[in-house]
């Protein structure tokens, strides 16, 4: 009972929550339609009168565009607050632009001050509201500004309309109202238009003017007019002005306007007047001063990117170049504010790419973000940069430098003078002619003679502007070669620096910089800097010129001069590393290392081809070569350094045995040396004197690289097909190799084909005809690897560029392949030479970027680039059309067989041993040594067998003979009849294996058996079995061997040799 009570309590009390739940929720529905309803009837009241105001204003300007009557400034203003109070950019576009044509049209009306709408400025009751409704149109105009496309047509005009009305409201200049008795009005007014722009630049006018034209000029052709462009300017110009300059509104100016890309070229080529509206206000000295101060500098920077801050350095470089005066007159702070400004970009140009970077046109890899928006705009900018290395500003930067005179008058009686050939007369065209124009003065030879002071105010500027030129090189890294070509246009710049280089400090020259190295003082950097431009261009200048230009015209550097300067090199590079510099280098001192070595391993390359420095020029003196190999031993760095980057300063000889010595160690540790405890694997090879070439390639092409440098034996297997008898102690495979050499380097194989003139080898263009190539390639280059392993040197002259690339020299930056062209084909190379000194029109000659070639009786069209045979050479890409030419002869054209060569060669010869040997030292490693025979070395080292010796009368005859008797060249040729080769070996006989050998022999070679002990002691004795007056010297090359008849007379003897060398029998003929 009691439960059932309970139980119908809580059901009524769960209705009556229930109840008073839904009255609630009745309210609040009554309440939220209630207020809808209101918002509803609001939205719907606003839309009503938003309708009724459009339809208004509509019916206004219909009347208006009828012409009817002129409305009254006092209805424009009503008309015009009534728009502005529903105003939708969307909606009121075209209600917009006629309210503003209204306004321009009342201010254009002759003398009714009612009708001109700047009137109501003068109404008490008005002013504020008027000034506050212009300032609202305004800055609506500017809002639309920043959404139009000027290369629209419609965007256009209507680009047009706003300008105007910005340039008529900020600037009391048209306002009729003020002439006449209203001049008295002016400074009010003028005050009034203050309070506009300030309320304006407030709102970020600049940014506007900065998207305008930053969308019309930032394109390859401009797409706005005269007229936009001379408002916009004036516009920009109007704030700065009135505010007499201050910092901040120079900040916003050169931020926003200075850094649109090009700016002022599109002022020079559409409204120059505006420039000289700068000129006039002197701005170009205003900004160059205003980011004289580091901070604000910094400041103008951090708020650009990079793309932006390099572009409002090319505005400022134009400007530079149309104000010499103030360029003259703050050289220093101009100079000062683009380091500041290039080293801001710098920090962001990075070498490689990665997810952090981004590619710039001109920086290269840049990790900022760069706006990918201004890339049409980068060749104008270009342009505008190069002006900073053009003549007109160096001369006026380097003038303190370019005023030395090197002219010495009293000399000319002693220099001899160089012919001046006809075409260095004639005017020069572009770029390149003048770079290649010959230097007409006579002068002094400049040496380092020092007695300028280091901080004299005249080596501070110039070392300053040394840095800009240097931080521009490592900035504008895409277009660096620009740059360097431009700083060697001028003849006499590198000369007149390198003789201001030769003042610096007491003594001048290596002291001062070796100092430098060690003080880590701005001052030290500042010289560093001067000497690392002056490697940098000086190395360019020397790369683009060619063998006449450098040695016969001698253009900007005399021959002596660069004996000069690449001993100064020389020894800076050596002070560099041997003291320990290079080893702990970073930044900025490697960047002068790399630097000075660049030019000074150019300069020996180019005395290497053909000399102008004394013998024993590049070697150091004060370096032991006992102490270095010491050193190598112990592997210390400084050691290692040095022969990686300036081998030659070690005697030739010297690193010839560093090489045998490298060789050895190498057989050492892959047990290829027999020892007392164990014997090297010996490969046994067998070869059919018929098929010699085609056994051997079988044979070895599939050996292992070890085996390869390991011991070779073999077998030879005479046309019969029997074994010939003989053990191969190192000769029979000497004779292998030799004739292998022989045979694959002869010309009519067309493998390898020959030089015009010299007739040197070089890999045949055509040898792609024989079955696989390639591999023939590859095996050539491990036969020859493996004479130059062994020592067994071999009479192959191969072509200096061929050489170079056997170094792997055509991998270089500084590489020329027009400098190496002569020894490939000295007629081609003079036929290109006359290209480049033509005055005329090149075009006419009616060449084009390809080559035509004679291919086995086919006329073959090679394309230099793609499209090449329809692209014609011109003026401007003769110089490329030379270098293309150079590089398809000597790199296309046989790439494929000089990377199978250099690919065999290098699987038996490690690349960092011959690196250490410039071109013609490999050619020495290779094919012995061009010196002349040394007698006495050949006679201390021979050896003597049956029954000869040293004091025997035919030896004695022999040696007087070779030495008094015998030419150079005839004993050239009897060293080639013994051994194979003319040369001697490169150290000295002591190292010819096997070693050079006189047998006395009784019969001839068919019949010989060896000696006997009869024989010895006839020989030994002088007794003969029978005079061999009849018989000929003979010999065994693969055991350097000389077959000797035991003659009863020295003119016999004389005779026979001579027939025997001449004729080149051997062991062929007795």
């Amino acid at each position: 009972m009691f439960s059932a009570s309970q139980s119908s309590k809580a059901q009524f009390l769960d209705k009556a929550r229930q109840a008073r739940e839904e009255r609630r929720e009745l309210k609040e529905r009554e309440r939220a339609a209630v207020q809808i309803q209101a918002l509803i009837r609001r939205f719907l009241c606003q839309c009503r009168l938003q309708r009724e105001i459009r339809r208004e204003v509509d019916d206004f300007f219909g009347a208006n565009e009828s012409g009817s009557t002129k409305r009254s400034a006092l209805s424009i203003f009503r008309i015009a607050r009534k728009l502005l109070f529903v105003f939708n950019h969307k909606e009121d576009k075209e209600r917009f632009e006629k309210l503003c044509r209204c306004i321009l049209n009342s201010m254009d009306v002759e003398n009714e001050p009612k009708v001109w709408y700047v009137s109501l400025a003068l109404s008490k009751d008005l002013t504020l509201l008027w000034i506050k409704q212009i300032k609202d149109i305004l800055w609506f105009c500017c809002e639309f500004l920043k959404q139009l496309k000027p290369d629209i047509l419609q965007d256009s005009r209507l680009v047009n309309l706003h300008l105007t009305m910005l340039v008529t409201f900020t600037d009391t200049s048209t306002w009729k109202i003020l002439r006449g008795k209203g001049e008295t009005l002016r400074p009010a007014m003028n005050h009034i238009c203050a309070n506009i722009m300030g309320h304006l630049n407030q709102k970020g006018f600049y940014s506007v003017l900065q998207i305008l034209l930053t969308n019309g000029l930032a394109r390859s052709r401009p797409s706005l007019s005269k007229g936009s462009l001379t408002a916009i300017f004036s516009l920009a110009l109007r704030p700065v002005v009135a505010a007499q300059f201050s910092d901040n509104l120079l900040r916003s100016l050169l931020i926003h306007i200075m850094s649109v890309p090009a700016i002022m070229t599109h002022l020079a080529t559409l409204t120059p007047e505006r420039l000289a509206v700068i000129e006039s206000h002197d701005l170009f000295r205003k900004f160059i001063l205003f980011l004289s101060r580091e901070a604000q500098c910094r400041d103008v920077c951090v708020c650009l990117e990079g793309s932006h801050t390099l572009c409002l350095l090319g505005n400022l470089v134009y400007l530079g170049s149309l104000n010499d005066k103030v360029l003259e007159e703050e050289t220093a702070h101009f100079v000062g504010v683009l380091i500041h400004m290039l080293s801001y970009c710098q920090k962001y140009v990075s070498q490689k790419k990665s997810n952090l970077t981004h590619w710039h046109p001109v920086l290269g890899w840049f990790s900022q973000t760069v706006d990918y928006g201004l890339n049409e705009s980068m060749p104008l900018l270009t342009k505008q940069l190069q002006h900073l290395w053009g003549v007109h500003m160096i001369r006026i930067l380097f003038s303190d430098v370019l005023s030395k005179k090197l002219l010495e008058n009293q000399e000319i009686a002693q220099l001899p003078t160089q012919p001046v050939s006809p075409q260095n007369s004639l005017p020069m065209k572009n770029l390149f002619k003048r770079a290649f124009q010959k230097s007409a003065s006579v002068r002094n030879i400049l040496k380092p003679v020092g007695g300028k002071r280091v901080d004299s105010a005249e080596v501070q500027k110039v070392c300053s502007i040394c840095v800009l030129y240097q931080t521009t090189l490592t900035t504008l890294t895409q277009i660096r070669l620009q740059i360097l070509t431009g700083l060697t246009y001028l003849d006499d710049l590198l000369p007149k620096l390198w003789a201001f280089i030769c003042e610096l400090g007491p003594q001048g020259g290596l002291k001062l910089f070796l100092e430098c190295l060690n003080n880590d003082t701005e001052e030290s950097k500042r010289l560093l800097a001067m000497l690392m431009l002056f490697c940098d261009c000086s190395r360019h200048l020397i790369t683009i010129l060619d063998d006449i230009e450098v040695y016969e015209e001698q253009i900007s550097f005399k021959l002596e001069e660069l004996v000069t300067i690449s001993s100064f090199l020389n020894s800076f590079v050596f002070k560099m590393i041997w003291d320990g510099i290079v080893e702990n280098a970073r930044g900025e001192t490697l960047e002068l290392f790399h630097s000075v070595h660049g030019w000074l391993m150019v300069l020996y390359e180019r005395d290497c081809r053909r000399r102008f420095a004394p013998e024993d020029h590049w070697l150091r003196k004060d370096l032991k070569p006992s102490v270095l190999f010491q050193e190598l031993d112990k592997d210390k760095k400084r050691a290692q350094l040095l022969l990686q980057y300036i081998p030659h300063v070690i005697p030739h000889k010297n690193r010839v045995l560093l090489f045998r010595n490298m060789v050895t160690k190498e057989k050492e540790k892959l047990g290829l040396v027999e020892t007392s405890s164990a014997s090297p694997h010996v490969t046994h090879i067998t070869i059919r004197r018929s098929r010699m070439l085609e056994d051997g390639y079988e044979q070895l092409r599939q050996l292992s690289q070890n085996a390869m440098k390991g011991v070779i034996r073999v077998k030879f297997v005479n046309d019969l097909g029997v074994d010939e008898a003989g053990i191969d102690q190192d000769g029979v495979f000497k004779e292998f190799l030799e004739e292998i050499i022989k045979k694959v380097f002869d010309p009519a194989l067309n493998l390898f084909k020959t030089t015009s003139g010299d007739e040197r080898l070089y890999p045949s263009p055509t040898s792609y005809i024989h079955e696989n190539y390639l591999q023939l390639f590859e095996f050539v280059g491990k036969m020859l690897g493996k004479a130059v392993y062994e020592g067994i040197v071999v009479d192959v002259p191969f072509a200096s560029f061929f050489l170079s690339q056997l170094l792997g020299h055509h991998h270089s930056v500084f590489y020329s392949s027009v400098d190496e062209l002569p020894s490939l084909d000295s007629e081609f190379y003079k036929n290109l030479t006359s290209i480049k000194r033509y005055d005329g029109d090149i075009s006419d000659l009616g060449l084009t970027l390809s080559y035509d070639e004679d291919v086995m009786g086919q006329l073959v069209c090679h394309e230099l680039v793609p499209g090449g045979k329809t692209i014609p050479v011109t003026n401007e890409n003769k110089i490329s059309y030379i270098h293309l030419m150079a590089h398809f002869r000597m790199h296309t054209q046989i790439k494929s067989q000089t990377a199978a060569l250099i690919s065999g060669f290098r699987s038996i010869i490690k690349p960092e041993w011959i690196r250490m040997f410039s071109a013609p030292e490999l050619q020495r490693l290779i094919s012995g040594d061009n010196a002349e025979i040394d007698l006495e070395d050949l006679k201390k080292h021979t050896v003597y067998y049956g029954g000869f010796h040293g004091s025997h009368r035919v030896i004695i005859w022999l040696w007087d003979i070779l030495a008094n008797d015998f030419s150079p060249e005839e004993r050239a040729m009897f060293l080639k009849f013994v051994t194979s080769c003319s040369r001697p070996p490169l150290l000295g006989f002591a190292y010819l294996k096997p070693p050079f050998s006189i047998r006395c022999v009784e019969v001839s070679d068919d019949q010989d058996t060896g000696d006997t002990l009869g024989s010895v002691l006839r020989g030994f004795f002088t007794i003969r079995k029978k005079e061999p007056g009849g018989r000929l010297p003979t010999s065994s090359t693969c055991f350097n061997l000389l077959k000797l008849p035991n003659y009863s007379k020295k003119s016999i003897l004389r005779e026979k040799l001579r027939y025997a060398i001449s004729m080149n029998t051997g062991f062929e003929l007795s």
